[in-house]
């Protein structure tokens, strides 16, 4: 493997955020990081949360290169304006420029022949990647494209040589891989101008898109040409060494949104200025937590990650507060709507660490997702562009909808927040009619229906929480009794979750290490993965299933001790085993943590300090999974914070083991300030815990403490103590 290197902000960057003669939290980002392997997360250009994620599209557009971009491949067929990082499915690559010299074949090549299509090998050794700035030679034509961006303008500089056919070519058709474009439109407004829109069908079933350009330089012509004439070729004479600029906005509502867009973030014609503002937005944001550390590579790794978690949501929102619904109308709204919502993912970690340390936008992707209930009838589950995709199992949006609501986060009505829930629960579709005729979801009548009972009962566990905040007592015990739905599930005799057909009787033959994708009772896992989904009810679990919490304890010992070989054709996302345990996909994220809920933090420990060594590297393929939009470095930043959220809108956070020796957390209540005394390698124990100067004797500690602002220090050592 090559030697990953990480690629320094320059000079004018260096001096962006700081005390003098310190590096910016910037420096520490390597965006490289997670692009190979099972990774799949966007290389290029943006700012936090933002619209445009422009970066280098690929010839391949399979699995591993849902991102447009993969260290096992160097091609480019041009630079789109809209990407998704981490996901198991791919999409957008909207809008895809391709500055190239000479003539060209308007589709997207093949591998086989370097001259097909319009596509050129990058130069890897050249290649600059930082966050808010990319750049990349193209060898094939000799240019050197640079990109950087703002919330919803792409900004492109093109170093030309000598030509008199060089050009920018509009690609509106990217191959049609992933979406088939199902209409598109440039329109030529004057020699440095154009506008249009691209419609497609892919993942996301109603995509719009719509584009308003601006060149540095006159093109001398133009011409149409490829499938449906959706390339539009802007011709140039160049001199050696010419840089041509271009500014692209976009907009999911109208041409006049992403023109108004061009007028106001586009207004600048200095790549530079808005390179090191874009630098200066991630720095900002990275600094929601300052960490002091004298481990380079544990910092490099925690500042990717925290920079990886700020990928996703999108904004959605044009400058005027116009965005497109869910239903496909338009709407407005005061303050900023986002889309690209993987919550089967990112409930689990990523949304309550927004909580902590960015609880407005927290409260923002809140009212998206409550607006969203409002115009499709129920809340998300995976929000792509705008649309409903229905990617995944259960209710996920629930959990970041009460959590909103016991948290009492600023910003959020917590009235219309139960509504939607209370909207959501009543639905029928995606195996819950079964679920209210029987009591649980029948494997002989629904597919992978353990998983979506499971989910659901999870679901069910967050609108109690929700409704117990509320003083709504007699729904909140309604939603309790119907969360242990799971319980069906249950075999004593092999102590494992094991589907229940609408008989009664459970699924045989019974193999509980066989995973299928196409045709399981769970979803990209197996019984020793789904058997620990319980994190609403682990002590009511643990009596009325195991018998105990020791009983639980030792099954869930096993998990590790097994072998790591999933017979059947498993998903590629069941990766980082460590036995059955599959940290690359997340229903195993908690996992871990349930020890420390069960009287044993010292295995929590014990498995937390040794997931974060092998399965968190600093190298390409340096996450055991997908990135899943923020959600596997999230678990990542809690961890080496020394805590996570286990329960869904439980509003605390319980110990593992910190592995970071200080760490301060901008929060709502001002600083609160984590330190990890004596932290190290061998020290992964904690011996005692104060907080705020008085010795804390719980295994958790509530969200409201940490809001409030204060300081917790753990005392670590190389055994094992009780201190709880």
């Amino acid at each position: 493997m090559k030697k990953l290197s990480i690629f320094l902000a320059s000079a004018m960057a260096l001096t962006a955020c700081g005390p003098k003669n310190e590096a910016p939290l910037t420096s520490y980002v390597n965006p490289l990081i997670g692009s190979g392997g099972h990774g799949h997360v966007f290389v290029g250009a943006s700012v936090p949360f933002g619209m445009v994620q422009l970066g280098p599209t690929s010839i391949t557009q399979t699995w591993d290169w849902c991102s447009g971009y993969h260290q096992d491949e160097q091609s480019v067929i041009g630079f789109s304006h809209t990407h998704l990082s981490g996901t198991g499915i791919g999409d957008l690559f909207d809008v895809t420029v391709m500055p190239v010299v000479g003539e060209v074949v308007y589709e997207r090549g093949t591998l086989d022949n370097s001259n097909s299509g319009m596509w050129s090998e990058a130069d890897r050794t050249k290649e600059v990647a930082k966050p808010g700035y990319y750049s990349v030679p193209l060898k094939r034509y000799d240019v050197t494209a640079e990109l950087t961006a703002t919330e919803r303008v792409g900004y492109h500089r093109y170093t030309f040589p000598e030509a008199n056919d060089a050009a920018l070519v509009f690609d509106l058709q990217n191959g049609g891989c992933w979406d088939k474009t199902m209409e598109a439109n440039v329109e030529i407004t004057s020699d440095k101008t154009l506008r249009g829109y691209r419609f497609s069908k892919g993942w996301a079933k109603n995509q719009r898109v719509y584009f308003a350009a601006e060149l540095s330089k006159p093109f001398t012509s133009a011409e149409r040409g490829g499938q449906d004439s959706l390339y539009t070729r802007l011709n140039f004479v160049t001199t050696a060494g010419e840089q041509v600029l271009l500014k692209v906005a976009i907009s999911s509502v109208s041409v006049e949104g992403a023109e108004a867009a061009l007028l106001q973030e586009g207004a600048t014609w200095d790549f530079d200025a808005v390179a090191q503002q874009a630098s200066q937005r991630w720095n900002d944001e990275l600094a929601t937590i300052t960490i002091e550390t004298t481990d380079t590579v544990q910092k490099r790794l925690f500042y990717t990650a925290m920079y990886h978690s700020m990928m996703a949501p999108v904004l959605f929102s044009d400058i005027n507060g116009d965005y497109r619904g869910a239903n496909d109308s338009v709407y407005n709204a005061a303050e900023p709507r986002f889309t690209n919502f993987s919550l089967w993912d990112t409930y689990r970690a990523k949304q309550p660490l927004m909580t902590i340390v960015q609880p407005k936008r927290a409260a923002q992707f809140v009212n998206s997702m409550i607006d969203i209930c409002h115009q499709q009838g129920r809340l998300p589950v995976w929000h792509l562009w705008g649309n409903e995709t229905d990617c995944m199992v259960g209710d996920p949006a629930i959990p970041v909808v009460a959590d909103a609501i016991v948290k009492q986060l600023p910003g959020v009505d917590y009235e219309e927040a139960y509504k939607s829930i209370l909207r959501t629960l009543e639905q029928d579709g995606r195996g819950r009619k079964f679920r209210r005729e029987y009591g649980y979801i029948p494997c002989d009548l629904f597919q992978e229906a353990i998983a979506y009972d499971m989910e659901y009962a999870l679901a069910d566990g967050a609108a109690a929480n929700a409704a117990y905040a509320l003083g709504y007592v007699d729904e909140a015990e309604y939603h309790d009794s119907i969360s242990h739905s799971y319980r069906k599930y249950f075999d004593a005799s092999t102590q494992l979750m094991r589907g229940v057909d609408s008989k009664g009787a459970f699924r045989t033959p019974f193999n509980p290490y066989f995973a299928d994708h196409r045709e399981n009772d769970y979803c990209e896992g197996n019984a020793w993965q789904y058997t620990w989904l319980v994190p609403h009810d682990v002590e009511g679990y643990a009596e009325n299933c195991f018998g105990s919490a020791e009983a639980m304890m030792q099954q869930l010992d096993t998990l590790f001790l097994l072998p790591s070989e999933i017979p059947g054709h498993p998903s590629p996302d069941i990766s980082g085993l460590i036995g059955q345990f599959a940290h690359g996909n997340e229903p195993s994220h908690h996992i871990l943590y349930l020890y420390t809920m069960l009287g044993a933090p010292e295995k929590t420990a014990q498995r937390v300090r040794e997931v974060i060594a092998t399965q968190y590297r600093d190298s390409f393929d340096g996450l055991s999974g997908n990135e899943d939009m923020g959600q596997m470095s999230a678990w990542y930043v809690l961890s080496a914070l020394g805590f996570y959220q286990v329960e869904p809108a439980g509003a605390r956070y319980w110990f593992g083991s910190p592995s970071i020796p200080e760490a301060t957390l901008k929060v709502a209540g001002g600083n609160f300030v984590i330190e990890a005394r004596n932290a190290s390698a061998e020290n992964i124990y904690i011996q005692s815990i104060e907080l705020n100067g008085q010795p804390y004797t719980q295994p958790y500690i509530e969200h409201s403490d940490i809001a409030a602002g204060g300081k917790l220090v753990f005392v670590m050592g190389s055994e094992p103590a009780k201190w709880y």
